[in-house]
């Protein structure tokens, strides 16, 4: 295997990885707000622990926090954090009453259009890729097996 299939490789696999921590993420953090009663607490909860790992990771394997006075960044790149607070709130809130599956079963469905979006118009610095006809085909394949999966 050459080195660019192996890093493709490695993303997918770290990706894949990525992806079947979500719906862990969601039921556990669905839990403890039942248990705590508060989605709110929960995804605090969840939130505080995430930023002590990636405080963790940032003073481990970067080394130390990089000065911000060097970068020229606009402003939106930093709100991502938005939408993640969005999601957690919102699985944390839907999952008990929706379940944890069709909660991600449409964050799913939700992620192909945006991805589908982003890329056929390079938007917020993704590099540029044509939505083609097998594209096309792929996400209406992909949203189709979403449904199937929620059908009771």
């Amino acid at each position: 295997m050459n080195e660019i299939q192996q890093s493709g490789f490695t993303y997918a696999l770290v990706m894949l990885i990525a992806g079947i921590g979500i719906p862990i993420m969601a039921a556990l953090n669905a839990e403890l707000g039942i248990k705590l009663q508060s989605s709110g607490v929960a995804s605090s909860i969840l939130f505080l622990v995430g930023l002590l790992g990636s405080l963790v990771y940032l003073f481990t394997v970067e080394g130390r926090m990089p000065s911000f006075s060097n970068f020229d960044v606009p402003i939106y790149f930093y709100l991502g954090g938005i939408f993640v607070l969005f999601y957690v709130l919102s699985i944390a809130w839907a999952a008990p009453s929706f379940g944890v599956g069709n909660a991600i079963a449409f964050v799913l469905l939700g992620q192909l259009i945006a991805m589908a979006t982003i890329d056929q118009f390079g938007l917020l610095g993704a590099p540029q890729t044509n939505l083609t006809t097998l594209r096309i085909f792929g996400l209406i394949l992909m949203a189709i097996g979403v449904f199937f999966v929620v059908r009771k």
